[in-house]
């Protein structure tokens, strides 16, 4: 690293931030963090087997179609700070649960940090499945829908995710709102550990907005943090639906 970009990192907060943020998952979880990089991550999929999987479903511009995610090496890096994000590469073995897992790069990522992982999606895309396999990331062929649960587990989650959500029906007239919504966390926060997390990442719908201030409202009385598509809950503050409505 440049010593003028060091320079710049402390000016700009950057390496405090960072500091700080480091400490805190130390000394809550007593653990060195792993150092892990997109190069070694890549590095240990089988290159042959990816390739013959990338010339099978690769077009020239895929824009936001699946062959976008044959990509590794930004796909890799976008998964790898979601999982530094989430302090993965500090955190003890935990179980986690990953709801639309796609490829599965975010689970093999955390695999590799030592973690008990589990995908659920649907199976309609053939390179997806192609995937999954390549990276024996191990999945569960569900599909969620609203006011129905999800399917039954063999234990509870510490940390359940899902990224780029389109099983509330994204972009289309049938988009949930707080009903929906309800439904679903009531059944998520059943999975949950008793400090138990849950992580959330909104598509953006046709109007630039990730929710409407109603859902907004919801999610907060919920007791999440919204920060733009992000919708979290901390451990332990996924607010069951009663107290809510006792507090209303």
């Amino acid at each position: 690293m440049r010593f003028s970009h060091k320079i710049g990192k402390v000016i700009s907060g950057e390496a405090f931030g960072s500091a700080k943020r480091h400490t805190r998952a130390f000394l809550r979880n007593r653990r060195f963090p792993a150092r892990i990089t997109t190069a070694a991550i890549i590095a240990s999929i089988d290159a042959t087997a990816f390739e013959e999987i990338r010339r099978k479903y690769a077009v020239e511009d895929p824009g936001d179609a699946p062959p976008k995610y044959l990509d590794l090496e930004t796909w890799m890096q976008i998964n790898l700070q979601r999982v530094r994000e989430l302090e993965l590469d500090y955190a003890p073995p935990s179980n986690i649960l990953d709801i639309g897992c796609g490829a599965g790069y975010f689970l093999y990522i955390s695999k590799m940090l030592g973690h008990n992982v589990l995908g659920l999606d649907v199976d309609n895309m053939p390179m997806f499945r192609e995937l999954i396999e390549l990276l024996r990331v191990p999945r569960v062929v569900a599909r969620v829908q609203a006011f129905q649960s999800l399917p039954n587990f063999d234990r509870k989650f510490d940390l359940i995710t899902a990224h780029l959500i389109c099983f509330n029906n994204h972009k289309s007239d049938k988009l949930w709102g707080p009903p929906e919504w309800d439904y679903f966390l009531d059944d998520v926060a059943r999975r949950l550990t008793p400090q138990g997390r849950v992580w959330l990442e909104l598509n953006r719908e046709y109007d630039g907005t990730y929710y409407t201030p109603e859902l907004e409202k919801f999610f907060r009385d919920r007791g999440a943090e919204i920060s733009s598509y992000r919708v979290t809950f901390g451990p332990g503050k996924l607010v069951p639906a009663g107290v809510v409505l006792a507090a209303s």
